[in-house]
């Protein structure tokens, strides 16, 4: 997989951290506070290669982003991956995928310009002739009360993981 490039900084406030990815590569992040709403009425959809590479991204998927089609299609889903997000979250999904069942859940995505956006995730493997070829992922409008329902779970688990780091 070849290496993500480092995101451009915002202007005005922001914060700055190194995200390395499962396979070992790092790419310096930047986000803001600011939220992009979740339009009603649209449907991210994306698909991927077995390896979490991005081989379709549909329209909303390019706008939401913020990043466009050329620099989704080819690049790991983790190009998302807001630093607020605990690895256990992601660890759940792969496991989940890897078992050929679907998976659910809250995601806050980091786009492109450094703001960010939430969604209510649906995950499954594409199955064909009997064996995984990739994944399919549908993104929807989550509700406000799901996301603070979930906020507090992620913090904790954020907090697990650098007291772990930190050992």
């Amino acid at each position: 997989m070849s290496r993500l490039p480092d995101m451009s900084p915002p202007t005005g406030p922001h914060q700055r951290a190194v995200h390395t990815c499962h396979d070992g590569t790092s790419r310096t992040v930047y986000w803001t506070d600011e939220e992009v709403p979740y339009p009603d009425g649209r449907l991210i959809v994306s698909r991927t290669g077995l390896d979490g590479v991005i081989t379709h991204a549909n329209e909303a998927f390019v706008e939401l982003s913020g990043y466009s089609r050329e620099e989704l299609i080819g690049a790991p889903h983790s190009i998302l991956r807001h630093p607020d997000m605990p690895r256990a979250a992601f660890a759940d999904l792969w496991d989940t995928l890897k078992a050929g069942r679907k998976w659910h859940g809250y995601v806050k995505n980091l786009r492109k310009d450094g703001k960010h956006y939430w969604v209510y995730a649906t995950a499954l493997p594409n199955v064909r002739e009997g064996r995984v070829v990739g994944y399919t992922s549908v993104r929807r409008k989550p509700s406000r009360r799901a996301i603070e329902e979930v906020l507090p779970l992620y913090r904790d688990w954020l907090r697990q993981e650098a007291a772990e780091a930190c050992a």
